[in-house]
């Protein structure tokens, strides 16, 4: 296992244990930010937390998190979403999780995703496959939309997708792309992202067999959906999307 994989592993670990304290707490407390989308105190404590392990372990690295702030860019950077589904968390579903990611000169070079309200994590570094709780991972091998499992967080999209493909749900957040990435599903279309929301998930979904993308096929991009599916449905996905 790499060193990057182990400190991300390690951030994780660290994640949970200031996270799942705080989840259904009494005295949760969630504010509204701009956007309008909501953040708890459990985001800040988590994100906080994260900051300072990493200028303890990797103080020449930037970071850069969901709230607050950070470098645009630079060779090295890790990218933090401290809880990808507040909405979940503020509410007592457990789908929820924090993602981590390390990208190196622009390439996502390894993720991780630790949901501990589930009791699952999923991970991945380049060259060294995918994996959920120490088992490996694979997307499936479905080559037709018509026999595949798809999920879709618009509305819109579902409605495309669904008198095409043999099921449809809406999931969103981070569970349906570990889905993809796992085989349960076999592709999924999300809203416009955050580049915290997406980069622990590429390297993920890649090391898996899988393809992620932008709607128009390219790489993914800050501000727009994101596609990802086992690989085999993806052209005819992103050609139905484009209808």
């Amino acid at each position: 296992m790499s060193p990057d994989l182990v400190l991300a592993l390690e951030l994780a670990d660290l994640a949970d244990s200031v996270s799942l304290p705080r989840f259904r707490a009494c005295d949760l407390h969630v504010e509204s930010k701009p956007d309008l989308t909501p953040v708890t105190d459990a985001d800040r404590a988590v994100e906080r937390a994260l900051r300072e392990r990493l200028a303890e372990a990797r103080p020449d690295e930037h970071v850069f998190g969901e709230e607050e702030g950070g470098s645009d860019g630079g060779p090295v950077r890790w990218i933090l979403d401290p809880i990808d589904g507040t909405r979940n968390f503020t509410r007592g579903l457990p789908v929820w999780a924090t993602l981590i990611a390390l990208e190196r000169d622009g390439d996502a070079v390894c993720g991780v995703v630790s949901a501990p309200a589930l009791g699952q994590r999923w991970w991945a570094a380049r060259g060294e496959g995918a994996w959920r709780d120490r088992e490996r991972i694979g997307v499936s091998r479905v080559e037709r939309l018509a026999d595949g499992a798809v999920s879709c967080a618009h509305a819109r999209d579902l409605a495309r997708v669904e008198p095409v493909a043999w099921h449809t749900r809406g999931l969103g957040d981070f569970w349906q792309s570990v889905l993809v990435a796992e085989g349960g599903l076999d592709a999924a279309v999300d809203a416009h992202l955050s580049l915290w929301d997406y980069a622990a998930l590429v390297p993920l979904l890649e090391e898996s067999g899988g393809r992620v993308s932008a709607p128009d096929g390219g790489p993914p991009r800050p501000g727009e959906q994101l596609v990802c599916t086992n690989g085999l449905v993806h052209d005819e996905l992103l050609a139905l999307l484009a209808a």
